[in-house]
């Protein structure tokens, strides 16, 4: 039995005849870190909304260990942790009350359940009487995850909990999903990163409502069907508008500070190009082969 399973789930808001979940179906393992990746409007947060028996879906069925989320709702609030993409705690109550009120709700203590906890509020401690809302937006999200570990859930379900807070906040983020899923937590996380997806066991590409791919990074990235570039000039402006204007071209976008590439045909593009770009006046030319990573393979779902 899977800890997460969804059987083409569909969800609709308002009159709009465009789904903000359309007809979506995988699962998810015991003890697996699961990443739903994809932009703002993809979908994400409707998915865990219905998941964590918040809204109700217009088609499909899905369960959360084995308890249907329409029928058991009341079992699966009882079973699991749920941190949304905004900040919702109490801000007016301090560190320390934000998480006795947690813990009262769920019959329980934090004393009870401190080993889920202590590795992550160790990092909170010295600001235990600070109002929540004068925290930083890392602090929140640290007090934010306590809060929905106190009660030691089986599956949690963490809404982009690393948006708008600092690379290092994100990198230690991270670190301590790895420790929970150390302890048998089953973890659904989403995303807008792909930088992140790399960090999951298995993820699913999500855009307007639909899954585009659900396998593990390292197959995503393998499946990836063409050779990659990275193309660097002196001005990237240019470059990609010259890019646009060769035949042969399958697709170019920007990427850091070189351009990704793939050609329809690879043979000798490696010395037509360049020539090619230096015609139209760029200068500094490089030429490398490229690291496939997440995002170009989201982009290629995309076109595709």
């Amino acid at each position: 039995m899977s800890a997460i399973l969804l059987e083409h789930i569909s969800k609709t808001y308002g009159k709009t005849s465009i789904p903000a979940v359309n007809d979506v179906t995988f699962s998810v393992g015991h003890g697996e870190l699961f990443g739903l990746i994809g932009p703002d409007g993809a979908g994400k947060t409707s998915l865990f909304r219905m998941l964590t028996t918040l809204i109700l879906p217009d088609q499909g069925s899905a369960s959360v260990n084995g308890l249907d989320i329409v029928k058991d709702y009341k079992k699966i609030r009882n079973s699991i942790g749920y941190m949304p993409g905004r900040f919702s705690l109490y801000q007016d109550l301090s560190v320390q009350e934000n998480l006795n009120f947690f813990a009262t709700i769920f019959q329980t203590t934090i004393d009870e359940n401190y080993h889920l906890i202590k590795d992550i509020y160790a990092q909170i401690e010295p600001f235990k009487n600070r109002k929540a809302g004068k925290l930083s937006g890392g602090m929140k999200q640290k007090l934010a995850l306590c809060c929905a570990l106190i009660h030691q859930p089986t599956v949690l379900f963490l809404d982009e909990p690393t948006t708008g807070v600092d690379p290092v906040t994100r990198k230690e983020f991270w670190e301590m999903l790895a420790r929970l899923k150390e302890k048998g937590i089953t973890i659904m996380v989403s995303t807008p990163y792909m930088d992140e997806a790399t960090r999951c066991d298995r993820i699913a590409l999500i855009q307007q409502g639909k899954i585009m791919s659900i396998d593990t990074p390292d197959k995503i990235i393998s499946a990836f069907p063409d050779r990659l570039y990275a193309v660097k000039a002196n001005n990237m402006s240019a470059l990609l508008k010259a890019l646009a204007g060769y035949d042969g071209i399958k697709s170019s976008y920007a990427f850091g500070e070189y351009a990704h590439v793939t050609f329809h045909d690879n043979t000798n593009v490696d010395n037509l190009l360049p020539d090619f770009l230096a015609g139209k006046g760029l200068k500094d030319i490089q030429m490398l082969p490229g690291e496939v990573t997440i995002e170009d393979c989201f982009i290629d779902l995309l076109k595709n």
